[in-house]
Order: C-alpha cells, then structure tokens, then sequence
C-alpha cells in the first residue's frame, strides 16, 4: 500500500501546502475531482467578474447621463466576452500539466473517500476506484458545491447553477427572461450580469431583503436600484414548482407572509439559494472527523480539526466562503504543519467581502445589529456619496436612490469594528477600512510630557509600518490587490 508523508485535496488554495510540502521534501498526494485551480478560477469569482465587467460599463454608460453624457445603446459582443472567460478558465489546463510530472507528487483525479482514519481511496468519474492508500498528514481543503433546494420539478424541466452555468449550460447568447432563486450575493451578480444585457431578469428570495448579510439600508437601496433597472425583486417569497412547456419554463412562487401565488414564465431558471459542504461526498465520518449540523467541518483557530495531523480550510470549514480567506487559511495552516516556529491563530473578525452587482457592496467586521448584541455602547456614523465634491462630481445628489452609503461602526473605545459601503469602487474603498482594524491602533490623545519632541505623540510602531497591510485579507479580486500586494515586492536598497 502507498504511503504519503502529507495528502491534500483540493486544488484551489490546496496548491500552496501542496507548494510548501514539496519545498520540505514531502512525498505528496493531490486528489482533484474537477478542474484544477478550485473553484475562484474555474466557476467562481475570475470567470465571473469577466463577464460582471462589461455590465459594469453598460450601467456606468446609462448613470452617465446624470453629469451630461449620452451614449448609445452598446453592442454587446457576447462572443468576445465569453471567449476572454474562457481562456481564464482554461488556465486549469496548464496547472494540471505542471502536476504531471513533479517529483514526490502524486496526482489522483476523482473524488477522494475516506475508507478510514489517514487511509482513502479515490473514486473516479467512471465509478471506478484507485487502490487504497495512506497518509501520514491529511489536508482538506475540498470546498463546496452549490446547494438545490427541493422544488417540485425542478429536476425534470432542468435549471442552472454556477458548476454548470460555468460549462455545459452556458448561453450562446444572453437568456430573454430569466429568473433566479435566491438573492443573495451569486443571485445578486448574475441579476446584474444578465439584466445589463437585456435580460428580463426576476429574483425569488425568501428572505425580507436581498443579499441579507448586508446592513438593512443597504439591502433596501440595491432594491431599489434593480427596480429602476427593471429587475423585478420578490422578497418573502419561495419557489413551490416549476414546469416546462415547449422553449418556457414557468416558476410558480408563493409569498410566505400571505400566501397569496403567482406564475413566472421566462427562458432559463437560475439556482443561487447557497452552497453545502464537500465533507459529505468525502465520506469524513470514517476519519471520526467533527462535522456540525450542517456538514462543514469543525476546525479549531489553528485549522486543525478534532483529529490529530487532519486540517481542514477554505469553503469546507464554513467559515466564510472567499478565496482571499482561504488563501489566507493556507498561509496560517502552512505555518502550523511545517514550521517550527509558534502556531498561529486564525482571526475572522475582520474578514472583507465585496458583493461585485450594482451598485458595488463591500462590507468588512460587524453589522450594527451584531456590534449591539456584543457591546453596551457603540459609535455609528453614515456618509453619502452625494455628500463630497467628487460623489457630485459622478452624478450623485441628495435623495437620489443610487447615492452610496458608507457606514462605520465603532466599539465604545473608538476601535473600528465594522464597515459597510454600497455604491462605486465599494471594494476599493473599503479595504483602508480593513488595514485599520487590523492594526489594533486605539486612538488616544496623549497627555504624558516629555524633552523629546521628535517621539512627543508618536502612536506605536505597528501604526506607521506597513505590517497591519501583511495581516490583512485583500478582497479577491478587486483592484485593491494592486496596492495590497505591492509590500511583497519590497526590496532592501542602499
């Protein structure tokens, strides 16, 4: 039977233990049942802001007549912008080449299954399996698939979600109508995505608001917003059947509050009601792996699950769903299995997220509501675009429906734990907001008197390097990775 020093699965963020294992001379095993490069790469957030972008500057076009600009109705190219998705997808190709022949490496293709603690086989798209194999150390990192709800029909007239809107059910050509279950942050993009292009685009969501993870404000202005844009929004509502008949398919939804139904009729049905763990489809109940009520898997601050030599990071542990986090969770989990120096800690609270419809959503910390369950006193303040020369200057005014909103939410010693911005660049701007907050800096006034006037009021040293910059997640993928990722091209000059 083979033995391995360390087995990974997963080749999204995987790849960087799997970089760190082969650089310590490790016997290493990949299991990888899609494409490599995981899913931000093959069906997630590149491929999909490929196609947000020209959206973005259809939309940016229509604003444009606010500061005196008319453009004509573009013609959308659709088959150069699939083709530049494409080749980004196809990337995947490359990263399993560069696998095929690395020494100490071992590549399995399917889904790996636990047959018991640090021993699996790998079942592949044929139904057929490898031989069992053991390791010594296991790393998951599998991710998550999209979740289906049960919706009577659904299955038999057929439906869309990002696996396969990413490959097989891709459109030739925008969908006439289209109509989307849940909107949350997938539903939100694709709503813009699509409506941007002419689609007649209707969100289903069963919660009050639209992307509910958002400050309410917030939620109710992108409502706002998609109804000027003709998308229709149906909160407190749930899909109960859909049916096919000839080239429609028809949604019959019902609004939970009053009951009261409705039928949809449009071309495509899109599934975005969130996603499920991978650890079931690992069979990780043969390791005594933890699992929580919903299947993700119970992971300790050190990524490190209640067996010992098993990690777990990235979208399977349920603990926010972004590659910037997971690329994050690798470095910690790096550190914690091949070196000597002290464990480190994984930190969610200052985890950033950008939602990339329109207009843009970027949120990092606590809602308001969160900061008030957790602390006696706050400090809330709120901002609107409309209210600086340059917000005017882009068309925004007082009152308007699409004038941005920042709020900043402070505990009762001025430390920032929360920040929230709709509107332009939300990604860009949200990120100085995050380097704060990790830099732990309390801000004080200082009343000590001292002979040296140069150190008289200077905060400590973490304040003024670029050390807070190194701890911080950087939205993936946003422009402020430009600037986030300057530091590691740092170099010593005299």
């Amino acid at each position: 039977m083979k033995k391995f020093d360390i087995v990974i699965i997963g080749s999204g963020a995987g790849l960087s233990t799997l970089s760190s294992a082969l650089q310590n001379s490790l016997t290493c095993a990949l299991i990888e049942n899609a494409k490599f490069g995981g899913t931000c790469l093959t069906r997630g957030c590149l491929p999909s802001k490929i196609i947000v972008h020209p959206a973005d500057v259809i939309r940016e076009a229509q604003h444009a007549k606010k500061v005196g600009l008319d453009y004509v109705p573009p013609k959308v190219d659709w088959g150069l912008i699939t083709e530049r998705m494409w080749h980004t997808i196809d990337e995947h190709k490359g990263i399993e080449q560069s696998m095929s022949n690395v020494e100490g490496l071992t590549v399995y293709k399917g889904t790996g299954e636990f047959t018991r603690a640090f021993a699996m086989r790998v079942k592949d798209k044929n139904g057929g399996y490898s031989e069992e194999f053991e390791g010594s150390k296991f790393v998951i990192a599998a991710g998550a698939r999209s979740f289906v709800p049960p919706i009577t029909g659904l299955e038999e007239t057929g439906y869309v979600i990002s696996e396969s809107f990413f490959g097989d059910k891709f459109p030739k050509t925008p969908w006439k109508s289209l109509v989307i279950i849940g909107g949350g942050a997938i539903g939100a993009e694709f709503a813009h995505i699509f409506s941007a292009q002419g689609t007649k685009v209707t969100v289903v969501e069963m919660q009050p608001h639209m992307v509910s993870t958002e400050e309410e404000d917030i939620s109710i202005q992108l409502e706002k917003h998609f109804a000027n844009n003709g998308i229709d929004v149906l909160t407190n509502h749930k899909a109960v059947s859909v049916q096919k008949s000839r080239d429609q398919k028809s949604v019959s939804v019902e609004n939970i509050l009053t009951g009261e139904a409705q039928t949809i009729e449009c071309e495509e049905i899109l599934v975005s009601s969130g996603i499920r763990s991978n650890a079931d489809r690992l069979k990780v109940q043969n390791t005594g792996v933890q699992t929580d009520e919903r299947g993700w898997v119970v992971t300790n601050e050190f990524l490190e699950t209640n067996v010992k030599n098993i990690w777990a990071y990235g979208d399977i542990n349920g603990k926010f769903q972004f590659r910037h986090k997971a690329n994050y969770e690798a470095e910690i989990c790096n550190n914690n299995i091949f070196s000597s120096e002290e464990k480190r800690e994984a930190d969610y609270t200052k985890v950033p997220w950008a939602i990339f419809t329109n207009p843009q959503i970027a949120h990092a910390g606590v809602t308001e509501r969160q900061a008030l369950d957790a602390h006696d006193n706050i400090l809330v303040g709120t901002n609107r675009y409309s209210s600086v020369a340059k917000g005017f200057a882009m068309g925004y005014a007082k009152g308007d429906d699409d004038d941005g909103i920042v709020k900043l939410i402070a505990d009762e010693h001025m430390k920032i734990i929360g920040a929230h911005i709709i509107g332009p660049h939300a990604a860009i701007l949200i990120q100085s907001f995050v380097y704060l907050m990790n830099t732990e800096f309390v801000c004080q006034m200082k009343h000590k008197q001292t002979d040296d006037p140069i150190h008289a009021n200077i905060a400590r040293v973490e304040g003024g390097t670029f050390d807070p910059m190194y701890k911080s997640m950087v939205i993936h993928p946003s422009l402020s990775e430009v600037v986030g990722w300057v530091i590691g091209n740092m170099e010593w000059r005299q």
